[in-house]
C-alpha cells in the first residue's frame, strides 16, 4: 500500500488528489483542512472538479542526477526534462496550447476548469516572478473543452534573470507535449493610430536585447531542443494571425485589433523620449518588456508561436508633457480589458484546436 499523503478537504469533502506515490498536497480551498488518505482511494477521487493547489515541497522531494547541472549560462535538457516529468506525474491533462499571461492579465487562469495549479515556488528549479501583477503560478486546465496550461505570470530579464532562465519554462511546455504557444503582453504604444485598450496581434519584432548581446540561445546548444542557428523570420505564424482576425470579425472588434511590430527593452525603467522616438523611427508599434525571448526559444523547439499585446499606455514622445508612464495603469487596463481578453483568446484556443485536429 502507497504511503498516505495529504490532500485538502471542505466540508468533509475532498476537493482535489494527486496519485499515490506523491508526497505533496493539492489545495482545493484556502481555508480547507487535511486529512490523510491511501494510494488506494485517492483512485476514487479522479473526477473532483473544484481547483486544485498543489502545495507539496518538491524541492525536497526532488533529487536530480549528479550529472544534471544548471550553471550560469544554459539548463541542461535533463532539468527540463525532469521539471516537465515532475508536472506530469502530478497531472492528468496533456495540453498541447501553452499561454503567457502577460502583466494584469492572470485572470485568463482562473478561468480555466477542473483545474490544478503549481505555484512557481513548489516547481524544481523554476524562478518566482516579483513583479505586481504576475502572481506565479504554472495552471493545468480545460478553457472549455481544450486542454491547455498557462503561466499565470512570467519571468523578466529585469529582475535579474538571465533570458536562458526566463524562457525555460517555454522548454518545459515543449516536454510536456505543447505544440502551440500563445503569449500575451502589456505594451506601450507608439503608433499614433493606437489607443489605450487596443490589441495588437505581433507580426514581427525588433529584439534590441539581442543587438546587446543578450539571447536565450546562449550558450551550449542541445539539438534535441532545437538547431544552433534555428531561422526566426517567421516566428509569429501567419496561420493563427489570420484565426486571431477571424476572431476579432466575429467579436466584432475589428475597430480595436491592429497588426503591426513590437519591441523588447530590457526594462525596469520606462523609454525615454528619445529612445521612443528612435523605436518610431525604426518602424515599431508597441514596446515592451517581454515575449520575445520566449517566442524565439518556442520556435528554437519547433512550436508555433503567437503573440499579441494590449496597449496600456501611449508612449510619451512630447517634451513638453507632464506625462509619466507607470506600472499602475498597466494593471488596471488589463483589469478594464479582461472580458474582451478572455473571449478573445478562447475563441482562438477552439480555433487553433481544431485546425490541430484537422491537420492529424
Amino acid at each position: 500500500m502507497s504511503a498516505p499523503v495529504k490532500i485538502a478537504v471542505s466540508n468533509g469533502t475532498t476537493n482535489g488528489a494527486t496519485n499515490g506515490n506523491t508526497n505533496g498536497a493539492l489545495n482545493g480551498a484556502t481555508n480547507g483542512a487535511t486529512q490523510e488518505v491511501n494510494g488506494a482511494d485517492l483512485k476514487k477521487m479522479k473526477n473532483a472538479n473544484p481547483p486544485k493547489v498543489y502545495i507539496g515541497s518538491p524541492h525536497k522531494e526532488f533529487n536530480p542526477s549528479s550529472n544534471d547541472s544548471m550553471d550560469g549560462n544554459h539548463c541542461t535538457y535533463e532539468i527540463v526534462q525532469s521539471v516537465a516529468e515532475f508536472l506530469l506525474s502530478r497531472v492528468t491533462i496533456r495540453p498541447k496550447i501553452g499561454i503567457i499571461c502577460g502583466s494584469g492579465m492572470g485572470c485568463l487562469a482562473d478561468a480555466l476548469t477542473d483545474s490544478t495549479s503549481f505555484p512557481y515556488e513548489t516547481i524544481p528549479y523554476f524562478p518566482t516572478p516579483t513583479v505586481p501583477g504576475h502572481m506565479g503560478r504554472l495552471v493545468f486546465g480545460y478553457l472549455g473543452d481544450v486542454p491547455v496550461m498557462c503561466m499565470q505570470g512570467r519571468f523578466h530579464y529585469y529582475e535579474g534573470y538571465p533570458l536562458w532562465k526566463c524562457a525555460m519554462p517555454v522548454r518545459v511546455m515543449k516536454l510536456v507535449g505543447v505544440t502551440h504557444l500563445l503569449a500575451s503582453n502589456a505594451a506601450g504604444g507608439l503608433n499614433n493610430n493606437y489607443k489605450v485598450g487596443d490589441i495588437m496581434i505581433i507580426k514581427d519584432h525588433i529584439n534590441l536585447l539581442g543587438f546587446a548581446g543578450n539571447n536565450p540561445l546562449m550558450g551550449p546548444n542541445d539539438e534535441r531542443f532545437g538547431p544552433r542557428f534555428p531561422a526566426i523570420n517567421r516566428a509569429y505564424d501567419y496561420s493563427v494571425r489570420r484565426m486571431a482576425k477571424a476572431v476579432a470579425s466575429e467579436m466584432n472588434i475589428n475597430n480595436i485589433v491592429h497588426e503591426g511590430v513590437y519591441s523588447v527593452v530590457g526594462g525596469p525603467s520606462f523609454e525615454t523620449i528619445a529612445e521612443i522616438r528612435m523605436l518610431a523611427a525604426l518602424g515599431v508599434d508597441a514596446v515592451g518588456m517581454s515575449t520575445v525571448h520566449e517566442v524565439i526559444t518556442a520556435r528554437h523547439c519547433g512550436m508555433t508561436s503567437f503573440a499579441f499585446s494590449l496597449i496600456t499606455n501611449k508612449s510619451v514622445t512630447d517634451y513638453e508633457s507632464y506625462e509619466e508612464p507607470n506600472h499602475a495603469e498597466v494593471i488596471d487596463m488589463g483589469k478594464h480589458r479582461e472580458p474582451v481578453l478572455k473571449e478573445f483568446i478562447a475563441r482562438l484556443v477552439k480555433k487553433i484546436e481544431h485546425d490541430r485536429q484537422q491537420s492529424k
